[in-house]
């Protein structure tokens, strides 16, 4: 199941160019990624149990502030031991895609700051995640 957040485009996420800076595109990616765990987790404080391990973008389109919103979009590719992988993306109101993106989220044990294993629990819960409808 694919999670999907509208985001405003500020004008404080321009650069010089007077188009959204290549790092924010992150950022909404990261806003959508952080919804997406923490509703496939029950709970949003969850979030912080997970790190991101990897991001690998490409950049398809520039925004601008005249494209008001972006649509970001994040759902589940891969679950593996101790680790997931989701695939994201950023497209406009009219539909074109503006950036394509990977992320692997790596389960980190508090305590010790390392990777763990996903819990049985957690593992559900991203398999009723990844679930079509």
């Amino acid at each position: 199941m694919e999670h999907v957040k509208e985001i405003e485009i500020r004008w404080v996420d321009l650069d010089v160019y007077g188009h959204v800076n290549h790092a924010v595109y992150l950022t909404y990616l990261e806003e959508c990624r952080d919804e997406w765990l923490g509703g496939a987790l029950g709970d949003p404080s969850t979030i912080w149990s997970y790190v991101v391990a990897r991001v690998e973008i490409d950049y398809r389109r520039e925004l601008r502030l005249e494209d008001d919103v972006v649509v970001a979009c994040c759902g589940l590719v891969r679950i593996g031991t101790s680790s997931i992988r989701t695939r994201e993306s950023l497209v406009t109101r009219s539909g074109e895609t503006a950036a394509e993106a990977e992320a692997v989220l790596v389960a980190r044990d508090e305590e010790t700051g390392r990777s763990r294993p996903l819990t049985a629990v957690e593992r559900a819960a991203f398999e009723r995640a990844a679930a079509p409808g």
